[in-house]
């Protein structure tokens, strides 16, 4: 990859999935597919097992794509991976900010798609 940003150690952490409910959510993922609840914070979020891939559900208050399902990188260095994306022809739709457990944007690849970034604190 020339003239480009190195990111290394990058990963689909979770698929961020809007919801106006997070209990009524939790409760049909759970019954509906088996899923297992891994974490819950309040009606702010809920993660679920999903295999490989975590289900998370996020509700109005943590809704940062506006009602859009998106995949979610983890990344080392957020500002990096932005970096590397706008430079692959993609856009940043918010900038880094703190979450309530991580360091958060939102950005389209160049097909419109909705992803969020995220790393540590």
């Amino acid at each position: 990859m020339s003239d480009s940003v190195e990111i290394d150690l990058v990963k689909i952490g979770n698929v961020l999935h809007p919801v106006a409910d997070i209990d009524a959510a939790v409760r049909f993922y759970t019954d509906t597919f088996g899923l297992a609840t891994k974490f819950v914070d309040g009606d702010r979020y809920a993660a679920l097992d999903a295999g490989s891939t975590t289900l998370a559900l996020t509700g109005p208050a943590e809704d940062v794509t506006g009602g859009v399902p998106a995949a979610s990188f983890k990344v080392p260095d957020v500002t990096s991976a932005l970096t590397a994306l706008v430079q692959g022809g993609g856009s940043v739709v918010r900038e880094p900010e703190q979450g309530p457990h991580e360091v958060r944007a939102v950005a389209r690849d160049p097909w419109g798609n909705t992803v969020v970034i995220y790393g540590l604190r």
